[in-house]
């Protein structure tokens, strides 16, 4: 090998020598040859970068005096002839002298060669100390940082293999180190969207451009049960040349994370949900749509299928006897799913009574005053959960696989329960769900409990009131007849409006229609007794006007009671009605071939005003003639002028041939509307 030889290859690699791509090329090694005599007959581009000087220069010296220090020159010179005789290489580091005449420290690799003529040269590698060092300590803390990081990381080939995985993404995977290399990413990472994760790692191969914070969720081989989360970013590997090497992916456990948000997400949810159903569950003062409302909103989010079941006692406001282990009769009042589901022909219908016995999970529930929770239903299970067999394998088809129930408890009284079960929903019910569903039934069940005591004064009062209404109206000389009375909706209290036809002498008739203002037992039992009054005046045939006076001065004698009414009396023979009016609405008068028309009578004072005189009106009905007495509920409402309701009230009269069993359901269903508040009296005669 010549100085020639070295010095084309050199020359080949000189100036126009390719983009570093490795780590030599990092550390930017010079590789110098020296022959027998120490002259330097090999000189690379990095040697004139280390040492300052050019081929040219370097070339044919002797090579300790060209950059060795004199002080230095005896040990080098004796390590020099100690590796051409004897072979060993040798590696060290000493100081060196730059062209500048500054002194370097330089890391060496001294090492003997042969050419194929049996001569002997020496091959030093050199490379700047402190390069090497910076490498040698960014190396270390990579690895310190890839093998300790709590973070798993891998290195992946074009192909997505693994070249190399750190001890974190063992721990993350389940999968050792060993067991990564040579493996696609989808062998070892179990996520449902692995094909996304790879596509986006294809992605990051062809662009360059990270994929920072990728979400993930799913069950590890090492946790089936439950669910975990990760955080993964991608990044490109390129050597210093700009070679493409693989791709680099971060693999962070964010599970605790996942689940405190999922947690906080949950409560937000939970929140919500009571606040939801502090507005939708008891809208009504009606026990069988407060249920209906607890049932919509549980199905919404708490279970798949919700029942609400009352204790037929607490429904009739019976006091419960003490708990013991008996059966106990319930009621159904509410049943809804969330999908649709053969466990609902396993509940009971709403309005159907079923006893359940002692040994009933409902039972025990409504016994203990405390919730009853089955985390995981089994065959063991279902027969303490539904009312029969058949019941049992109706739920065990629907897959119920999770059952809880929550007593429904107002000031201290069990009503009954919250019927709660789960078959979609692959999660059981944990002890989140009974505090979720305790706080639900605790709501509806003070609603309920109002409903149920509203309902049952409403349905005293109304019970009070049609005893003290007439019967059918019998036969009356010259005169058809027909009435009704309807209570207000459900929503309200029964009110004191009446209606009479009292017989009079020589055939004449009293037809009465009156409004106590205000509601409830008192009012009735207040209509009672001017109802009662208003009979005794009659029989005496006084005229109407008298009889109002009289009917004035018993209302002055009930304290915070005014009363509206309208008296008439019809004599056959003379085919004239005398009316009085205490302050109440117009009758209505319709004439066969004419326009149905308000009568114009003085209103008057309504009773209880005290001292003021009523005026009758006399009103010639021929035959055929139409007659309808009414209380303010059948026309009044909250949205509506007056003025256009009577006028809508005497279309309704433009038939006065019409049966008078149909006049006045027409006149109800056509006037009245499910919200209305008041109760109506009605009554209706024709002339004959």
């Amino acid at each position: 090998m010549t100085a020639e030889s070295f010095q084309s290859d050199a020359d080949e690699y000189g100036p126009e020598a390719p983009r570093p791509t490795g780590l030599l090329d990092v550390l930017s090694v010079a590789a110098v040859v020296v022959d027998a005599d120490g002259r330097i007959v090999f000189w690379t581009p990095q040697a004139q970068e280390l040492f300052g000087y050019t081929a040219e220069e370097a070339l044919g010296t002797y090579a300790a005096r060209l950059f060795i220090h004199p002080e230095h020159l005896p040990a080098v010179t004796k390590l020099f002839a100690e590796v051409l005789e004897t072979g060993r290489a040798w590696a060290g580091t000493f100081p060196i002298r730059h062209k500048d005449g500054s002194s370097r420290l330089t890391e060496f690799r001294n090492m003997r060669l042969l050419d194929d003529l049996g001569d002997v040269y020496a091959l030093g590698l050199a490379a700047d100390h402190n390069l090497l060092q910076r490498v040698e300590t960014d190396l270390a803390l990579c690895e310190r940082l890839i093998n300790q990081s709590p973070i798993g990381l891998a290195l992946m080939d074009h192909d997505l293999r693994y070249l190399l995985v750190n001890p974190a993404l063992e721990r993350i995977d389940g999968v050792p180190a060993e067991d990564h290399i040579g493996r696609h990413l989808r062998e070892t990472l179990h996520l449902p969207d692995i094909d996304t994760i790879e596509a986006c790692l294809r992605q990051v191969l062809t662009t360059g451009s990270p994929l920072l914070d990728q979400y993930h969720v799913g069950r590890p081989p090492t946790d089936p049960e439950h669910e975990h989360a990760w955080s993964l970013s991608f990044y490109r590997l390129e050597d210093p040349g700009g070679r493409i090497l693989g791709a680099a992916t971060s693999v962070v456990d964010v599970t605790e994370r996942h689940r405190a948000a999922a947690e906080a997400d949950r409560a937000r949810r939970r929140l919500a949900l009571i606040a939801d159903a502090s507005t939708r569950v008891g809208t009504t003062l009606e026990v069988e749509q407060t249920a209906r409302e607890l049932a919509d909103i549980a199905a919404s989010e708490l279970a798949d299928v919700v029942a609400v079941d009352v204790l037929d006692a607490a429904l009739a406001c019976r006091r419960n006897r003490a708990p013991d282990n008996g059966p106990e009769l319930f009621r159904a009042l509410a049943l809804k799913a969330a999908h649709p589901t053969v466990a609902l022909r396993a509940a009971d219908p709403p309005g159907d009574l079923a006893a359940y016995e002692g040994d009933r999970l409902v039972t025990l529930c409504v016994h203990t005053g405390r919730p009853v929770l089955v985390r995981h239903v089994d065959d063991r299970d279902l027969p303490r959960i539904a009312r029969d067999d058949e019941a049992g394998a109706l739920l065990a088809q629907a897959g119920v696989h999770s059952y809880l129930a929550v007593p429904l408890i107002a000031h201290g009284e069990v009503l009954g329960a919250l019927d709660l079960k789960r078959t979609r929903n692959p999660l059981p019910f944990d002890q989140d769900d009974v505090v979720l569903a305790s706080e639900l039934a605790s709501r509806a069940a003070v609603a309920i409990d109002n409903a149920r005591w509203f309902q049952s004064v409403r349905n005293t009062a109304l019970t009070l009131q049609r005893s003290l209404l007439p019967d059918h109206p019998p036969h009356h000389t010259g005169l058809e007849l027909a009435s009704r009375y309807q209570p207000a909706q459900a929503t309200s209290e029964v009110g004191g409006d009446w209606y009479d036809v009292i017989g009079l002498t020589d055939d004449k008739t009293a037809l009465v229609v009156g409004d106590v203002m205000g509601n409830g037992i008192d009012a009735a039992a207040t209509m009672g007794r001017l109802r009662t009054a208003t009979v005794a005046y009659a029989d005496l045939d006084l005229d109407p006007e008298a009889v109002l006076q009289h009917l004035d001065k018993i209302t002055c004698d009930l304290e915070h009671y005014i009363v509206t009414c309208v008296y008439a009396v019809y004599d056959p023979h003379t085919r004239q009605c005398r009316i009085a009016n205490a302050g109440h609405m117009p009758p209505a008068l319709a004439r066969p071939g004419q326009a149905p028309e308000l009568l114009d009578l003085p209103t008057g004072a309504p009773l209880g005003i005290g001292g003021i005189p009523f005026e009758p009106t006399t009103v010639e009905l021929a035959p055929g003639d139409l007659l309808v007495l009414y209380t303010d509920g059948l026309v009044e409402t909250r949205h509506h002028p007056i003025d256009d309701r009577l006028n809508a009230l005497l279309t309704f009269l433009d038939e006065p041939h019409r049966p008078l069993e149909a006049t006045c359901d027409l006149l109800l269903y056509g006037l009245r509307h499910p919200e209305d508040h008041d109760d109506v009296a009605l009554l209706v005669a024709r002339a004959l």
